[in-house]
């Protein structure tokens, strides 16, 4: 079989969806040497995203999202000599011919509308076209295919739940090994909490600052609050929130973090804490229980099905929920080293090899005659 691949978003990043496609291609290539995949790349990549006998490289010039998109790439698409197309980025050329699939990461564009911009609404506007459009859909936890059927109204049979993983390089190690690099590097204080993801409302990071700020107050309780992640929408109302709650000289904000920087990370923090309104899968959880970290996360969307009874859950509506699931695991030894050994076998039941032996079966599916 010839699978074709829209990769072209991993050149603007490689995290998120980028880190999902990246993840995903590499599996498919290692699991299947018999099958062909032929990736389409951003041009101004320098070299192929992966090197292997059963890869090809077919590069664009159209970018990812660009106004001209519907109209020009699938004279692309239409031209690649493969069975089926898989576009990771939720649309997919909706005027190209032959069996397509796509992904679907998440509906925070619909329950969150007023967060896009205009051209974000333009671009995810099409997803009721795409959802028709494509022969087989693949959603990254049960409750994003339960927010498709519900918003959109797609067919249950043409939905696969395929869960994410992981990355392998996010481990346990000796933490005073990884708390040695990130003070180097961040110069961080010995005692933090940790939250990753991006910086914007839907993340919920201003009910994580209020909560911060109660552990504080009324807890004294005084670890640093890390927040590692890009800057997303309305991000300023976020450091509005730091100076109104007098939380400058408590809180470091170090943008995007790269993997392996990460890894230190989490090994480093006392815990991570994902309070989060939304999310369709949760990678960022998974992670830091790979690494054997504690985790604190939302009880809301898919996050209660990724950590199953590996982490604390809270309600991300009540900052005082958040702040008492702090004090128990910053003081609470036996919680900790229970969250633990529990994350650490919860990460380990999700992998990108089995992500792409079920990808595959969606593939066979959708080129079937």
């Amino acid at each position: 079989m010839r699978i074709g691949i829209d990769t072209r978003l991993v050149y603007y990043t490689r995290a998120g969806i980028g880190e999902y496609t990246l993840r995903l291609v590499q599996a498919l290539a290692m699991t299947y040497t018999e099958a062909r995949f032929v990736l389409l790349q951003d041009r101004r990549n320098p070299r192929p995203l992966i090197e292997a006998p059963n890869v090809d490289v077919v590069t664009s010039f159209i970018p990812s999202h660009h106004r001209a998109e519907q109209l020009l790439l699938p004279f692309t698409v239409n031209g690649l000599p493969v069975d089926v197309f898989h576009s990771p980025d939720f649309i997919p050329p909706l005027r190209a011919k032959g069996p397509s699939v796509i992904t679907i990461h998440d509906l925070a564009f619909l329950i969150y509308p007023h967060f896009l911009t205009k051209e974000g609404a333009r671009y995810y506007g099409q997803i009721d076209r795409a959802v028709s459009h494509a022969d087989r859909i693949i959603a990254v936890s049960e409750s994003t295919k339960r927010d498709l059927i519900k918003r959109l109204g797609a067919p249950e049979d043409k939905i696969s739940v395929i869960y994410e993983a992981a990355a392998p390089c996010f481990q346990p190690e000796d933490r005073t090994e990884a708390l040695r690099h990130v003070q180097a590097l961040y110069d961080l204080p010995e005692e933090f909490i940790l939250f990753v993801s991006t910086i914007e409302p839907r993340k919920n990071v201003i009910g994580l600052l209020r909560a911060y700020r109660r552990l504080r107050d009324d807890y004294k309780l005084t670890p640093a609050l890390v927040l590692a992640g890009s800057l997303g929408w309305l991000y300023r109302e976020v450091f509005d929130a730091v100076d109104k709650l007098d939380l400058r000289p408590h809180c470091f904000f170090l943008g995007r973090v790269n993997s392996y920087d990460l890894l230190h990370l989490y090994n480093a923090a006392r815990c991570l804490v994902h309070p989060a309104f939304y999310e369709g899968f949760g990678l960022t959880p998974l992670e830091a229980m790979a690494c054997g970290t504690p985790v604190i996360v939302s009880n809301v969307s898919s996050l209660p099905e990724v950590v199953g009874d590996a982490a604390f859950l809270v309600d991300p509506e009540h900052d005082e929920e958040i702040t008492v699931a702090l004090w128990r695991v910053l003081t609470d030894p036996a919680l900790r080293e229970q969250l633990r050994t529990k994350g650490l076998q919860r990460a380990a039941a999700f992998s990108w090899q089995r992500a792409a032996e079920l990808t595959m079966s969606v593939y066979s599916k959708a080129a079937a005659p």
